[in-house]
C-alpha cells in the first residue's frame, strides 16, 4: 500500500506492548477489540491502526 504515518505505527505499537494477548491475526477481531479497549474515535485511525497491528502479528507468525 504505502507507507504508514509514525502515529499509526506509535499506537500499534504500544497497544502490542500493553495489550498483546487481546489481539489476533485477524483484521475483523482487532477491529472490534480496539473500539472495545482504546479511545480512538476515528473509524479511519482505528481500522488503520487495527491493520498495523494485524500485520505485525502476522508478519511474526512467517519468521
Amino acid at each position: 500500500m504505502g507507507i504508514k504515518p509514525s502515529y499509526i505505527k506509535n499506537l500499534g505499537t504500544e497497544l502490542l506492548a500493553k495489550q498483546r494477548d487481546y489481539f489476533s491475526g485477524s483484521f475483523d477481531e482487532n477491529k472490534l477489540q480496539l473500539g472495545k479497549s482504546s479511545l480512538i474515535e476515528s473509524k479511519r485511525v482505528r481500522n488503520r491502526v487495527a491493520g498495523y497491528i494485524t500485520r505485525k502479528i502476522n508478519s511474526k507468525k512467517r519468521s
